[in-house]
């Protein structure tokens, strides 16, 4: 896929971001990992990550005296967030927040699935979403991680149109959610993508990949952690990224290890924020 975007479907994930409680130390910490640069874009500090001038993901501030761990929140595109919070609502999920402006950029809701994961849809006005995707250095996918993947399948479904093909690369199962047509999308501007996709051993439809569904450890009977939706970045080195995160005083969550084509690892940054990093190397 090319890594310069100009915008994105309703019903694919468009942005990512997370709250901390010193978004200037997280900018430090992800500065360095990553190369991104920041711009201040909002009142009471939302700093918008850049590679090269193009927005990448962004850090805001966590309300005082809110307890919990800082996490990364994926963003859903939607034709009007109003009409996503009443659809929602309709499968079964909660409201969080009601849709509201965000001055000119968009209008957003933050809601939850049946299960309790949280995610925030985004009408755009004039911020599209992600300008770079896949680089490294980027954001590369959302995956939710639930106890319920059966539920899940039906909520997104009747929310975002999505559709789900079962898969088993050894190493357990996992969904792949897809938006039927989102690879006509991508092809507009994109010829390359199937044969690219092809020679890289993709999976057929998923050219109109949008996420991943994977189940919890534990699940459904004893899942060990609440469901949720995590973030992956894009990497040239998992090793050297693993390496460096722990230098700028972060945590490896779970060690680097090859799931061809890919090689990942699971980091947390030093103020909790778990994220996944990812190099993609297929055979040949």
């Amino acid at each position: 896929m090319r890594d310069e975007r100009e915008g994105f479907p309703p019903g694919v994930p468009c942005w990512v971001d997370t709250a901390q409680p010193d978004p200037e130390a997280a900018a430090r910490f992800y500065g360095d990992l990553f190369g991104w640069e920041f711009q201040n874009r909002m009142a009471g500090g939302y700093f918008v990550a850049q590679l090269g001038g193009r927005d990448v993901a962004a850090i805001g501030s966590q309300p005082d005296g809110d307890p919990q761990t800082p996490t990364w929140r994926t963003y859903i595109a939607v034709d009007s967030a109003d009409d996503a919070a009443v659809r929602v609502e309709s499968a079964g999920g909660r409201v969080l927040s009601e849709p509201f402006d965000v001055s000119d950029a968009g209008r957003m809701g933050v809601v939850a699935d049946p299960a309790g994961a949280v995610f925030c849809v985004w009408q755009a006005n004039k911020r599209k979403g992600a300008e770079v995707v896949n680089a490294a250095g980027s954001w590369n996918w959302s995956n939710l991680n639930t106890g319920d993947l059966e539920g899940a399948k039906s909520f997104y479904g009747a929310v975002f149109g999505w559709e789900f093909d079962t898969l088993d690369f050894g190493g357990g199962t996992t969904v792949l959610c897809r938006l039927p047509g989102y690879g006509q999308f991508l092809e507009a501007f994109d010829p390359d993508l199937l044969t690219r996709q092809a020679k890289a051993g993709a999976p057929s439809g998923f050219e109109d990949a949008v996420a991943w569904m994977a189940p919890l450890p534990g699940a459904p009977s004893a899942p060990t952690m609440p469901p949720h939706w995590s973030v992956t970045f894009s990497v040239a080195d998992t090793d050297a990224i693993v390496e460096g995160a722990v230098q700028l005083g972060g945590r490896v969550v779970v060690p680097a290890v090859d799931t061809p084509p890919v090689r990942v690892a699971v980091l947390s940054d030093p103020q909790g924020a778990e994220f996944t990093v990812s190099r993609f190397a297929p055979a040949g």
